[in-house]
Protein backbone atom coordinates (compact mmCIF):
# COMPACT_ATOMS: atom_id res chain seq x y z
CA UNK A 1 0.00 0.00 0.00
CA UNK A 2 1.33 3.27 -1.09
CA UNK A 3 1.03 5.73 1.78
CA UNK A 4 -0.05 9.62 0.83
CA UNK A 5 3.19 11.81 2.03
CA UNK A 6 2.50 15.67 3.53
CA UNK A 7 4.66 18.45 3.51
CA UNK A 8 5.07 21.35 5.98
CA UNK A 9 4.87 24.78 4.81
CA UNK A 10 7.45 26.94 5.98
CA UNK A 11 8.00 30.60 4.66
CA UNK A 12 5.15 29.93 2.20
CA UNK A 13 7.12 26.77 0.32
CA UNK A 14 5.99 23.03 0.97
CA UNK A 15 9.12 21.61 2.77
CA UNK A 16 10.40 18.14 4.32
CA UNK A 17 12.28 17.85 7.60
CA UNK A 18 15.77 18.76 7.44
CA UNK A 19 16.77 15.38 8.29
CA UNK A 20 15.21 14.02 5.37
CA UNK A 21 12.99 12.14 8.14
CA UNK A 22 9.68 10.72 8.00
CA UNK A 23 6.65 9.25 10.37
CA UNK A 24 3.87 7.67 9.98
CA UNK A 25 -0.18 8.25 10.93
CA UNK A 26 -2.37 5.06 10.98
CA UNK A 27 -6.37 4.94 10.74
CA UNK A 28 -7.68 4.22 14.25
CA UNK A 29 -10.41 2.11 12.59
CA UNK A 30 -8.26 -0.48 10.62
CA UNK A 31 -4.98 0.43 12.60
CA UNK A 32 -3.01 0.50 8.89
CA UNK A 33 -0.72 3.39 8.32
CA UNK A 34 -2.27 5.56 5.72
CA UNK A 35 -0.13 8.99 5.62
CA UNK A 36 3.72 10.24 5.89
CA UNK A 37 4.40 13.48 7.44
CA UNK A 38 8.14 15.22 8.44
CA UNK A 39 9.90 14.01 11.75
CA UNK A 40 11.19 17.68 12.58
CA UNK A 41 13.72 18.71 14.65
CA UNK A 42 15.58 21.82 16.54
CA UNK A 43 16.64 23.00 12.90
CA UNK A 44 13.19 22.84 11.71
CA UNK A 45 11.27 24.16 14.52
CA UNK A 46 14.00 27.10 14.28
CA UNK A 47 13.35 27.45 10.33
CA UNK A 48 9.61 28.11 11.30
CA UNK A 49 9.73 30.45 14.02
CA UNK A 50 12.75 32.68 11.54
CA UNK A 51 10.22 32.82 8.95
CA UNK A 52 6.95 33.73 11.39
CA UNK A 53 9.33 36.70 13.07
CA UNK A 54 10.70 37.61 9.52
CA UNK A 55 6.90 37.95 8.46
CA UNK A 56 5.27 39.64 11.58
CA UNK A 57 8.59 42.29 11.33
CA UNK A 58 9.12 43.48 7.31
CA UNK A 59 7.12 42.96 4.57
CA UNK A 60 3.07 43.10 3.11
CA UNK A 61 1.66 41.75 6.70
CA UNK A 62 2.76 44.37 9.28
CA UNK A 63 2.12 46.84 6.18
CA UNK A 64 -1.26 45.33 5.67
CA UNK A 65 -4.57 47.48 6.84
CA UNK A 66 -6.43 45.56 9.50
CA UNK A 67 -9.38 45.72 7.42
CA UNK A 68 -7.33 43.48 4.41
CA UNK A 69 -6.32 41.35 7.30
CA UNK A 70 -10.02 40.31 8.01
CA UNK A 71 -10.89 40.38 4.10
CA UNK A 72 -7.67 37.39 3.80
CA UNK A 73 -10.00 36.11 6.95
CA UNK A 74 -12.85 35.59 5.69
CA UNK A 75 -11.44 34.21 2.14
CA UNK A 76 -9.95 31.60 4.58
CA UNK A 77 -13.17 30.95 6.48
CA UNK A 78 -15.04 30.47 2.72
CA UNK A 79 -12.06 28.15 1.51
CA UNK A 80 -12.79 25.91 4.41
CA UNK A 81 -16.48 25.80 3.81
CA UNK A 82 -15.83 24.57 0.38
CA UNK A 83 -13.87 22.13 1.43
CA UNK A 84 -15.69 20.91 4.32
CA UNK A 85 -16.30 17.49 3.06
CA UNK A 86 -12.80 16.75 2.02
CA UNK A 87 -11.46 17.49 5.13
CA UNK A 88 -13.90 16.09 7.41
CA UNK A 89 -13.37 12.81 5.94
CA UNK A 90 -9.39 13.79 6.26
CA UNK A 91 -9.92 14.19 10.14
CA UNK A 92 -12.17 10.92 10.46
CA UNK A 93 -9.38 8.94 8.12
CA UNK A 94 -6.83 10.28 10.97
CA UNK A 95 -8.66 10.08 14.32
CA UNK A 96 -11.29 8.09 13.75
CA UNK A 97 -14.39 10.29 15.22
CA UNK A 98 -17.75 9.84 13.65
CA UNK A 99 -17.91 11.74 9.57
CA UNK A 100 -21.06 13.39 11.17
CA UNK A 101 -19.27 14.98 14.31
CA UNK A 102 -16.54 15.75 12.11
CA UNK A 103 -18.71 17.20 9.14
CA UNK A 104 -20.83 19.31 11.01
CA UNK A 105 -17.38 20.59 13.18
CA UNK A 106 -15.91 21.60 9.23
CA UNK A 107 -19.45 23.40 8.66
CA UNK A 108 -19.12 25.33 11.81
CA UNK A 109 -15.10 26.25 11.66
CA UNK A 110 -15.42 29.16 8.85
CA UNK A 111 -17.43 31.39 11.58
CA UNK A 112 -14.33 31.55 13.71
CA UNK A 113 -12.46 32.74 10.48
CA UNK A 114 -15.69 35.28 9.70
CA UNK A 115 -16.10 36.39 13.43
CA UNK A 116 -12.51 37.54 13.89
CA UNK A 117 -11.99 38.83 10.31
CA UNK A 118 -15.17 40.93 10.90
CA UNK A 119 -13.12 41.92 14.58
CA UNK A 120 -9.96 42.52 13.44
CA UNK A 121 -10.55 46.27 12.30
CA UNK A 122 -12.29 47.19 15.62
CA UNK A 123 -8.90 46.44 17.63
CA UNK A 124 -9.24 50.38 19.17
CA UNK A 125 -7.12 51.80 21.89
CA UNK A 126 -8.36 55.31 23.37
CA UNK A 127 -7.40 58.68 24.32
CA UNK A 128 -6.97 59.28 28.04
CA UNK A 129 -7.93 62.39 29.80
CA UNK A 130 -4.94 62.06 31.90
CA UNK A 131 -4.31 63.76 34.95
CA UNK A 132 -1.28 65.45 34.24
CA UNK A 133 -1.26 69.40 32.10
CA UNK A 134 0.04 70.25 29.34
CA UNK A 135 0.22 66.23 27.83
CA UNK A 136 -1.69 64.27 25.03
CA UNK A 137 -1.50 60.60 26.44
CA UNK A 138 -3.31 57.80 23.85
CA UNK A 139 -3.66 53.79 23.98
CA UNK A 140 -2.90 51.36 20.91
CA UNK A 141 -3.57 47.59 20.87
CA UNK A 142 -0.80 45.51 19.33
CA UNK A 143 0.05 42.20 18.19
CA UNK A 144 2.62 40.09 20.38
CA UNK A 145 4.46 38.97 17.73
CA UNK A 146 5.25 35.19 16.83
CA UNK A 147 2.79 32.41 18.44
CA UNK A 148 3.22 29.03 18.82
CA UNK A 149 -0.02 26.87 18.73
CA UNK A 150 0.17 23.57 19.37
CA UNK A 151 -2.77 21.04 19.21
CA UNK A 152 -4.28 17.67 19.96
CA UNK A 153 -5.46 14.97 18.42
CA UNK A 154 -9.30 15.06 19.60
CA UNK A 155 -10.69 17.58 16.79
CA UNK A 156 -7.39 19.10 14.85
CA UNK A 157 -8.83 21.67 12.87
CA UNK A 158 -11.71 23.35 15.15
CA UNK A 159 -9.16 23.27 17.86
CA UNK A 160 -6.58 25.18 15.79
CA UNK A 161 -8.73 27.64 14.53
CA UNK A 162 -9.45 28.90 18.46
CA UNK A 163 -6.14 29.91 18.20
CA UNK A 164 -5.49 30.79 14.57
CA UNK A 165 -8.32 32.87 13.80
CA UNK A 166 -7.93 35.58 16.67
CA UNK A 167 -3.86 35.31 16.36
CA UNK A 168 -4.06 36.51 12.87
CA UNK A 169 -7.21 38.96 13.43
CA UNK A 170 -4.75 40.65 16.02
CA UNK A 171 -1.81 41.04 13.49
CA UNK A 172 -0.10 38.01 14.79
CA UNK A 173 2.31 35.51 12.87
CA UNK A 174 1.77 31.80 13.57
CA UNK A 175 3.62 28.59 13.88
CA UNK A 176 1.45 25.36 14.33
CA UNK A 177 2.24 21.94 15.53
CA UNK A 178 -0.10 19.70 15.37
CA UNK A 179 -0.39 16.06 17.36
CA UNK A 180 1.79 13.81 15.76
CA UNK A 181 -1.01 11.31 15.46
CA UNK A 182 -3.70 14.22 13.89
CA UNK A 183 -1.46 16.08 11.75
CA UNK A 184 -2.80 15.52 8.12
CA UNK A 185 -5.85 17.84 8.21
CA UNK A 186 -3.79 20.75 9.33
CA UNK A 187 -1.30 20.66 6.59
CA UNK A 188 -4.03 20.09 4.03
CA UNK A 189 -5.33 23.58 5.68
CA UNK A 190 -2.54 25.20 4.69
CA UNK A 191 -3.31 25.09 1.09
CA UNK A 192 -5.71 26.79 1.68
CA UNK A 193 -4.20 29.43 3.42
CA UNK A 194 -1.71 30.28 0.38
CA UNK A 195 -5.37 30.05 -2.00
CA UNK A 196 -6.60 32.84 0.37
CA UNK A 197 -3.49 35.03 -0.25
CA UNK A 198 -1.72 35.48 3.48
CA UNK A 199 1.69 36.21 3.14
CA UNK A 200 4.39 34.25 2.83
CA UNK A 201 5.32 33.21 6.42
CA UNK A 202 2.20 34.42 8.65
CA UNK A 203 1.35 30.97 8.58
CA UNK A 204 4.06 27.92 9.35
CA UNK A 205 3.78 24.23 10.50
CA UNK A 206 6.27 22.35 12.41
CA UNK A 207 5.19 18.38 12.63
CA UNK A 208 6.72 15.80 14.90
CA UNK A 209 7.13 14.63 18.17
CA UNK A 210 6.77 16.59 20.78
CA UNK A 211 9.57 16.10 22.56
CA UNK A 212 12.05 16.18 19.64
CA UNK A 213 10.40 19.77 18.67
CA UNK A 214 8.69 21.28 21.70
CA UNK A 215 10.75 22.49 23.71
CA UNK A 216 12.78 24.56 20.78
CA UNK A 217 9.47 26.13 19.92
CA UNK A 218 8.37 27.13 23.39
CA UNK A 219 11.49 28.49 24.58
CA UNK A 220 12.42 30.58 21.53
CA UNK A 221 13.57 33.70 21.95
CA UNK A 222 11.66 35.18 18.88
CA UNK A 223 8.23 33.10 20.04
CA UNK A 224 6.36 35.71 22.11
CA UNK A 225 3.16 33.36 23.10
CA UNK A 226 2.69 29.74 23.52
CA UNK A 227 -1.26 28.67 23.03
CA UNK A 228 -1.41 25.06 23.86
CA UNK A 229 -4.39 22.77 23.99
CA UNK A 230 -4.17 19.28 25.23
CA UNK A 231 -3.11 16.88 28.85
CA UNK A 232 -2.60 18.89 32.25
CA UNK A 233 0.31 17.49 32.85
CA UNK A 234 2.28 18.54 28.94
CA UNK A 235 0.25 21.59 30.18
CA UNK A 236 2.87 22.09 32.69
CA UNK A 237 5.24 21.50 30.82
CA UNK A 238 4.32 23.48 28.03
CA UNK A 239 4.20 26.48 30.80
CA UNK A 240 6.94 26.28 32.54
CA UNK A 241 9.36 26.07 29.29
CA UNK A 242 7.37 29.36 28.34
CA UNK A 243 8.11 31.16 31.92
CA UNK A 244 12.25 30.66 30.62
CA UNK A 245 11.47 33.43 28.42
CA UNK A 246 8.52 35.14 30.17
CA UNK A 247 6.08 34.40 27.43
CA UNK A 248 2.41 34.80 27.13
CA UNK A 249 0.38 31.45 27.33
CA UNK A 250 -3.06 30.27 26.93
CA UNK A 251 -3.11 26.78 28.05
CA UNK A 252 -6.89 24.71 27.34
CA UNK A 253 -6.54 21.44 29.46
CA UNK A 254 -8.00 18.61 30.64
CA UNK A 255 -11.31 18.38 32.63
CA UNK A 256 -13.32 15.78 35.05
CA UNK A 257 -16.66 17.56 34.28
CA UNK A 258 -19.34 16.87 36.88
CA UNK A 259 -23.00 16.32 34.83
CA UNK A 260 -25.58 17.13 37.80
CA UNK A 261 -28.92 15.37 37.20
CA UNK A 262 -32.01 16.73 40.01
CA UNK A 263 -34.87 14.53 40.67
CA UNK A 264 -37.03 17.55 39.47
CA UNK A 265 -35.27 17.50 36.09
CA UNK A 266 -36.76 16.09 32.87
CA UNK A 267 -35.44 12.30 33.20
CA UNK A 268 -35.56 12.23 29.24
CA UNK A 269 -33.29 14.83 28.36
CA UNK A 270 -31.28 14.19 31.31
CA UNK A 271 -30.34 10.93 30.29
CA UNK A 272 -29.96 11.95 26.49
CA UNK A 273 -27.44 14.99 27.77
CA UNK A 274 -25.90 12.23 30.02
CA UNK A 275 -25.10 9.88 26.61
CA UNK A 276 -23.89 12.50 24.64
CA UNK A 277 -21.78 13.96 27.78
CA UNK A 278 -19.45 10.78 27.30
CA UNK A 279 -20.11 8.73 24.64
CA UNK A 280 -19.89 11.13 21.77
CA UNK A 281 -16.35 11.40 20.27
CA UNK A 282 -16.29 7.98 22.29
CA UNK A 283 -15.31 10.34 25.36
CA UNK A 284 -12.70 11.68 23.82
CA UNK A 285 -13.28 15.42 24.68
CA UNK A 286 -11.82 17.59 27.27
CA UNK A 287 -15.48 18.65 28.36
CA UNK A 288 -16.68 15.12 28.45
CA UNK A 289 -19.29 14.73 31.25
CA UNK A 290 -17.36 11.90 33.02
CA UNK A 291 -18.72 12.58 36.37
CA UNK A 292 -22.24 11.46 36.31
CA UNK A 293 -23.71 13.03 39.37
CA UNK A 294 -27.51 11.82 40.23
CA UNK A 295 -30.40 12.65 42.79
CA UNK A 296 -30.66 9.51 45.15
CA UNK A 297 -34.34 9.83 44.65
CA UNK A 298 -34.07 8.48 40.98
CA UNK A 299 -29.88 7.25 41.34
CA UNK A 300 -31.84 3.67 40.21
CA UNK A 301 -34.09 5.13 37.53
CA UNK A 302 -31.41 6.80 35.89
CA UNK A 303 -28.46 4.16 36.34
CA UNK A 304 -30.95 1.78 34.55
CA UNK A 305 -32.16 3.59 31.64
CA UNK A 306 -28.80 5.47 30.75
CA UNK A 307 -27.62 1.38 30.77
CA UNK A 308 -30.31 0.66 28.31
CA UNK A 309 -30.12 3.42 26.34
CA UNK A 310 -25.80 2.75 25.87
CA UNK A 311 -26.53 -0.76 25.38
CA UNK A 312 -27.72 0.09 22.06
CA UNK A 313 -24.95 2.12 20.82
CA UNK A 314 -23.88 0.69 17.46
CA UNK A 315 -19.76 0.70 17.11
CA UNK A 316 -18.41 0.78 14.26
CA UNK A 317 -16.78 2.53 10.67
CA UNK A 318 -16.92 6.58 11.84
CA UNK A 319 -17.73 7.13 8.10
CA UNK A 320 -21.04 5.26 8.34
CA UNK A 321 -23.62 7.04 8.86
CA UNK A 322 -25.60 4.16 11.32
CA UNK A 323 -22.24 4.45 13.73
CA UNK A 324 -22.47 6.05 16.79
CA UNK A 325 -19.65 5.05 18.55
CA UNK A 326 -15.96 4.73 16.89
CA UNK A 327 -12.80 3.92 17.83
CA UNK A 328 -9.81 5.49 20.22
CA UNK A 329 -7.92 8.13 18.12
CA UNK A 330 -4.60 6.04 19.02
CA UNK A 331 -3.43 2.78 20.41
CA UNK A 332 -1.67 4.30 23.50
CA UNK A 333 -4.69 6.09 24.26
CA UNK A 334 -6.64 2.92 24.41
CA UNK A 335 -4.20 1.36 26.52
CA UNK A 336 -4.72 4.25 28.62
CA UNK A 337 -8.68 3.83 28.71
CA UNK A 338 -8.23 0.06 29.57
CA UNK A 339 -5.95 0.52 32.24
CA UNK A 340 -8.30 2.70 34.17
CA UNK A 341 -11.14 0.63 33.77
CA UNK A 342 -9.44 -1.98 35.44
CA UNK A 343 -8.57 0.68 38.37
CA UNK A 344 -12.49 1.21 38.49
CA UNK A 345 -12.86 -2.80 39.40
CA UNK A 346 -9.77 -2.75 41.67
CA UNK A 347 -11.23 0.10 43.51
CA UNK A 348 -14.88 -1.34 44.21
CA UNK A 349 -17.01 -0.06 41.51
CA UNK A 350 -19.14 -1.78 40.31
CA UNK A 351 -18.91 -2.20 36.52
CA UNK A 352 -23.02 -2.10 34.77
CA UNK A 353 -21.80 -1.87 30.99
CA UNK A 354 -19.06 -2.64 29.09
CA UNK A 355 -15.69 -3.19 30.48
CA UNK A 356 -13.02 -4.15 27.70
CA UNK A 357 -12.66 -4.54 23.96
CA UNK A 358 -15.72 -5.26 21.64
CA UNK A 359 -16.02 -8.82 20.35
CA UNK A 360 -17.08 -8.51 16.89
CA UNK A 361 -14.77 -9.73 14.27
CA UNK A 362 -15.07 -6.68 12.02
CA UNK A 363 -13.98 -4.68 15.04
CA UNK A 364 -10.44 -6.50 15.81
CA UNK A 365 -8.01 -4.35 13.66
CA UNK A 366 -9.35 -1.21 15.04
CA UNK A 367 -9.00 0.74 18.67
CA UNK A 368 -12.39 0.23 20.05
CA UNK A 369 -13.40 0.03 24.00
CA UNK A 370 -16.78 -0.70 24.76
CA UNK A 371 -18.87 2.27 26.19
CA UNK A 372 -18.56 1.54 29.59
CA UNK A 373 -20.22 2.33 32.91
CA UNK A 374 -19.86 2.43 36.48
CA UNK A 375 -22.15 2.30 39.52
CA UNK A 376 -21.73 3.06 43.32
CA UNK A 377 -18.54 5.43 42.47
CA UNK A 378 -17.40 7.35 45.30
CA UNK A 379 -15.78 10.84 44.33
CA UNK A 380 -12.37 9.88 45.80
CA UNK A 381 -11.93 6.97 43.26
CA UNK A 382 -9.42 7.39 40.31
CA UNK A 383 -12.07 6.80 37.96
CA UNK A 384 -14.05 9.87 39.52
CA UNK A 385 -10.67 12.08 40.13
CA UNK A 386 -8.68 11.39 36.77
CA UNK A 387 -9.11 12.46 33.24
CA UNK A 388 -9.36 9.00 31.60
CA UNK A 389 -10.46 10.30 27.66
CA UNK A 390 -12.38 7.73 26.84
CA UNK A 391 -16.04 6.38 26.89
CA UNK A 392 -16.14 5.79 30.92
CA UNK A 393 -18.86 6.82 33.10
CA UNK A 394 -18.73 7.32 36.62
CA UNK A 395 -22.29 7.76 38.10
CA UNK A 396 -21.96 9.17 41.64
CA UNK A 397 -25.23 10.06 43.78
CA UNK A 398 -26.01 12.77 45.95
CA UNK A 399 -28.23 13.71 49.03
CA UNK A 400 -29.02 17.48 48.07
CA UNK A 401 -28.03 20.52 46.40
CA UNK A 402 -24.76 21.46 48.95
CA UNK A 403 -24.34 17.59 48.69
CA UNK A 404 -23.95 17.92 44.80
CA UNK A 405 -21.98 21.06 44.58
CA UNK A 406 -19.83 19.76 47.12
CA UNK A 407 -18.78 16.64 45.01
CA UNK A 408 -19.10 18.51 41.25
CA UNK A 409 -16.29 21.20 42.94
CA UNK A 410 -13.94 18.19 44.71
CA UNK A 411 -11.22 18.01 41.80
CA UNK A 412 -8.56 19.58 40.47
CA UNK A 413 -10.51 20.03 37.26
CA UNK A 414 -13.00 22.73 36.38
CA UNK A 415 -13.78 23.12 32.56
CA UNK A 416 -17.06 22.84 32.36
CA UNK A 417 -20.27 20.73 34.19
CA UNK A 418 -23.66 20.33 33.33
CA UNK A 419 -27.13 20.76 35.41
CA UNK A 420 -30.25 19.06 34.46
CA UNK A 421 -33.28 20.69 36.62
CA UNK A 422 -36.57 21.58 36.11
CA UNK A 423 -36.51 24.06 38.66
CA UNK A 424 -35.62 27.66 37.13
CA UNK A 425 -34.23 29.27 41.03
CA UNK A 426 -32.01 26.57 40.67
CA UNK A 427 -31.00 26.81 37.16
CA UNK A 428 -30.17 30.80 37.76
CA UNK A 429 -28.55 30.16 41.50
CA UNK A 430 -26.42 26.98 41.36
CA UNK A 431 -23.98 27.73 38.06
CA UNK A 432 -22.43 30.51 40.68
CA UNK A 433 -21.61 27.44 43.23
CA UNK A 434 -19.90 25.53 40.26
CA UNK A 435 -16.25 26.49 39.81
CA UNK A 436 -16.08 25.77 36.23
CA UNK A 437 -15.69 27.96 33.12
CA UNK A 438 -18.56 26.49 31.34
CA UNK A 439 -21.71 25.74 32.93
CA UNK A 440 -24.36 24.28 30.97
CA UNK A 441 -28.17 23.99 32.29
CA UNK A 442 -30.75 21.47 30.53
CA UNK A 443 -27.76 20.78 27.61
CA UNK A 444 -24.47 19.57 27.23
CA UNK A 445 -21.22 20.05 24.92
CA UNK A 446 -22.24 23.02 23.27
CA UNK A 447 -19.71 25.50 21.84
CA UNK A 448 -20.22 29.01 19.80
CA UNK A 449 -17.85 31.45 18.14
CA UNK A 450 -19.24 33.85 20.53
CA UNK A 451 -18.59 32.14 23.69
CA UNK A 452 -15.85 32.28 25.89
CA UNK A 453 -14.17 29.05 26.61
CA UNK A 454 -11.71 27.80 29.02
CA UNK A 455 -11.31 26.48 32.61
CA UNK A 456 -10.37 26.78 36.10
CA UNK A 457 -8.16 25.19 38.70
CA UNK A 458 -5.97 22.76 36.86
CA UNK A 459 -8.03 22.87 33.53
CA UNK A 460 -6.10 26.09 32.01
CA UNK A 461 -5.34 29.71 31.82
CA UNK A 462 -7.19 32.34 29.66
CA UNK A 463 -9.69 32.29 27.18
CA UNK A 464 -10.86 31.19 23.62
CA UNK A 465 -13.53 32.17 21.32
CA UNK A 466 -15.72 35.50 21.94
CA UNK A 467 -14.40 38.68 21.60
CA UNK A 468 -12.41 38.50 24.80
CA UNK A 469 -10.30 35.68 23.04
CA UNK A 470 -8.51 38.09 20.84
CA UNK A 471 -7.32 40.22 23.86
CA UNK A 472 -5.13 36.95 24.38
CA UNK A 473 -3.06 37.97 21.61
CA UNK A 474 -2.76 41.42 21.95
CA UNK A 475 -0.70 44.02 23.87
CA UNK A 476 -1.32 47.61 25.33
CA UNK A 477 0.75 50.58 24.31
CA UNK A 478 0.77 53.93 26.02
CA UNK A 479 1.83 56.70 24.12
CA UNK A 480 2.73 59.89 25.68
CA UNK A 481 3.46 63.64 23.48
CA UNK A 482 4.47 66.65 25.34
CA UNK A 483 2.54 69.75 24.74
CA UNK A 484 4.00 72.31 27.23
CA UNK A 485 6.34 75.30 25.77
CA UNK A 486 8.51 74.94 28.49
CA UNK A 487 11.26 72.09 29.74
CA UNK A 488 10.18 70.83 33.08
CA UNK A 489 12.60 69.59 36.17
CA UNK A 490 14.58 66.93 34.13
CA UNK A 491 15.73 65.45 37.84
CA UNK A 492 11.49 65.67 39.08
CA UNK A 493 9.13 62.75 37.93
CA UNK A 494 6.16 64.43 36.54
Amino acid sequence: MTLERFRNTVAGRPCESATGRWFTTANPFDGRDWAELPRCGPEDAEAAIEAAHAAFTKGPWPAMTATNRGKLLRRLGDLVARDAEKLAAMEVRDNGKLYAEMLGQLRYIPEWFHYYGGLADKIEGGVLPLDKPDVFTYTKREPLGVIVCITPWNSPLMLLTWKLAPALAAGNTVVIKPSEFTSCSTLALMELVREAGFPNGVVNTVTGYGAEVGPSLCEHRHVAKVAFTGGDATGAAVYAAAAKGIKHVTLELGGKSPNIIFADANLDHAVKGAISGIFAASGQTCIAGSRLLVQRSVYEEVSRRIVDFASQAKLGNPMEAATQVGPITTQPQREKVLSYIDVARSEGARCLLGGGKPEAPELAQGWFVQPTIFGEVSNSMRIAQEEVFGPVLSIIPFEDEDHAVEIANDSLYGLAAGIWTTDIRRALRLPDRIRAGTVWVNTYRAVSVMAPFGGYKRSGIGRENGQSAIDEYLQTKSVWINLAEDVPNPFVMR
